[in-house]
């Protein structure tokens, strides 16, 4: 009797710790929830909020990415290395950027024109310019990611983009 009861704990003890091991193992090589994967990816993108991939930012790039309907080279200031990070994370091939920047470029402004409307400063994703309202703004060349997005905006015409 006393036999019959350790074989039966044994047994169950066996099929315990083998279905632990597989959920274990299917965890790791399985994907979470799309919401998890989206923060995931996400967090391997630069953050600029450059739109230069299409999208917004990075958070919808990083959406379209999981959900497939974006493939993971459109994010110029990642780099090759944000797409090699993406491709491990996701179990994809890498690929080689869809637009590779030729030249770096940053913005720059004609501070003699500069009428310091703040137009430039909110447009900007990555805070790269400084100067308060009705002052001379400037560029910080070392934050910006030559986005374009602070040009459309001032009304001067006073910022252009410059090779680094």
């Amino acid at each position: 009797m006393l036999t019959a009861i350790l074989t039966a704990i044994s047994i169950i003890s066996v099929i315990a710790l083998a279905a632990g091991l597989m959920l274990i193992h299917a965890s790791r090589t399985m994907p979470g929830d799309a919401e998890q994967i989206v923060e995931e990816v996400n967090a391997l993108l630069p953050q600029t909020q450059c739109a230069q991939c299409g999208f917004v930012g990075c958070q919808p790039y990083a959406g379209a990415i999981v959900d497939g309907s974006a493939p993971i080279n459109l994010c110029p200031p990642g780099g090759d290395d944000t797409v090699a990070r993406l491709a491990e994370l996701l179990g994809r091939d890498p690929l080689p950027l869809a637009e590779p920047a030729v030249e770096i470029q940053v913005a720059v402004i004609d501070e003699s024109l500069c009428i310091g409307c703040t137009h430039c400063r909110t447009a900007c994703p990555v805070d790269a310019i400084t100067g308060a309202h009705q002052y001379m703004h400037t560029i910080i060349r070392s934050e910006c990611t030559g986005c374009e997005l602070c040009i459309a905006p001032c009304p001067v015409d006073c910022i252009r983009l410059v090779s680094t």
